[in-house]
């Protein structure tokens, strides 16, 4: 993971990888001239029939540098995000993928995984927008610790029915919750925790125990 200063430098970072995800606020607007823009239109999610008309730009020779936005990634559908995955394998010399989310955690682990992440500095205005008995115990889980932990786990797995729904919402807010403390205060220790907690719900939407993953992805 890496930062940068101003939705300006996106062109030149994006030139030099095949593939790069910018974490951003909704609010940042980013052009790149000339770019292939895909977005949600008719749906409010990225189709496949999308990512197939792009698939089918790609197939022609490119003779010069062919960025393709996606915006906001995190609205490909399953099926479209495995197409674009594909995508990914080979994308070609003159081809550069410009993923850009201000939700990181809602794109399959596979994309984030295959693509160089960027962070812009900025400041947000910090509003989590979420009931509040989960953002409090998204801020537990954030600063516990060892028994307090458990105890935390306990809570969110107390719910008596779509408990691993609701485990992924706590944990889903925690991590927005990190972000945007960081885009606040500058402070590199809330993105410190983020891969952790980015493997934590990766292990949860994988149909992991729930109070056991909490533990055992945070300690």
């Amino acid at each position: 993971m890496m930062y940068f200063d101003s939705e300006e430098q996106i062109k030149e970072i994006a030139s030099r990888t095949g593939a790069a995800l910018f974490v951003v606020p909704d609010t940042v607007k980013v052009e790149i001239p000339g770019a292939l823009v895909v977005k949600p239109e008719e749906k409010a999610s990225i189709t496949i029939d999308q990512m197939h008309e792009m698939m089918d730009v790609l197939k022609t020779k490119q003779i010069k540098d062919l960025f393709i936005v996606i915006r906001p990634a995190e609205k490909m559908g399953l099926e479209a995000a495995n197409a674009f995955l594909k995508s990914l394998e080979e994308p070609g010399d003159k081809v550069h993928f410009v993923l850009i989310t201000s939700e990181p955690s809602a794109l399959l682990s596979t994309i984030r995984s295959r693509m160089a992440i960027y962070v812009l500095k900025v400041i947000d205005d910090g509003q989590i927008h979420a009931d509040e008995k989960i953002k409090n115990l998204a801020k537990e889980l954030m600063v516990a610790r060892g028994v307090d932990l458990v105890d935390v786990a306990e809570k969110i797995a107390k719910k008596k029915e779509g408990v691993r729904e609701y485990a992924l919402s706590v944990v889903g807010v925690a991590i927005e919750m990190l972000y945007k403390s960081y885009f606040l205060t500058g402070k590199i220790v809330f993105l410190q925790k983020l891969p952790k907690f980015l493997t934590l719900q990766d292990n949860l939407a994988r149909n992991g125990h729930v109070r056991l993953q909490i533990v055992a992805s945070l300690l």
